[in-house]
């Protein structure tokens, strides 16, 4: 997943507005507590920071990649 992906997900997920407002406020837990834009800025893979975020979210996997997206492929190990 690339980053723009990231965030056109944020945009049609949490709208842009309250996601911009999610990824500068919402404390990551499992990504020590980092914020979105301090995980993406040190260089934790979107994919993640996504997963991480709509899990604490309670986003459903069902709604989590849009209504026209496929869950991009893993990181490589």
């Amino acid at each position: 997943m690339k980053e723009r992906e990231f965030w056109a997900l944020v945009d049609e997920i949490f709208g842009r507005a309250y996601g911009r407002s999610l990824a500068q406020d919402q404390r990551l837990y499992r990504l020590d507590s980092m914020t979105v834009l301090e995980a993406l800025q040190a260089g934790v893979e979107p994919r993640i920071v996504w997963n991480v975020l709509c899990d604490q979210m309670e986003v459903p996997d069902s709604k989590r990649w849009g209504k026209d997206h496929n869950a991009p492929p893993l990181p490589a190990a």
